[in-house]
């Protein structure tokens, strides 16, 4: 299990505005790595959630979630926003019984 610094302190969207920009990539390199470990003990869809990481943190640093709205092409991209909007602590019950859907759900935003 890796070590969040950044990732672990995001609880909610107005976090990521708070982020240093010269810690954006290291805040990216977490999530990828949450991301990575999740998945490999859960399943789940990892190509698409590595390839919009920079783009959900940019989002979140642009937009005022959640009066704003993102809508994916797919929902298999929306690991990042919900690592970034609150559900950090329970990321690890993705995809089980009574966890974290694997795709997006109103009820968890």
């Amino acid at each position: 299990m890796g070590e969040y610094k950044l990732l672990s302190k995001i609880k909610s969207p107005s976090d990521v505005k708070r982020v240093e920009k010269d810690d954006i990539p290291q805040l990216c390199t977490e999530i990828r790595e949450k991301l990575v470990e999740t998945v490999l003990l859960n399943g789940g869809h990892l190509s698409p959630n590595l390839g919009v990481v920079e783009l959900t943190v940019a989002l979140h640093r642009c937009f005022n979630f959640p009066k704003d709205s993102i809508v994916w092409d797919v929902g298999h991209q929306s690991y990042t926003h919900k690592l970034l909007t609150g559900r950090y602590e329970q990321f690890s019950t993705l995809r089980k019984k009574d966890g974290i859907s694997g795709f997006p759900k109103r009820s968890e935003s």
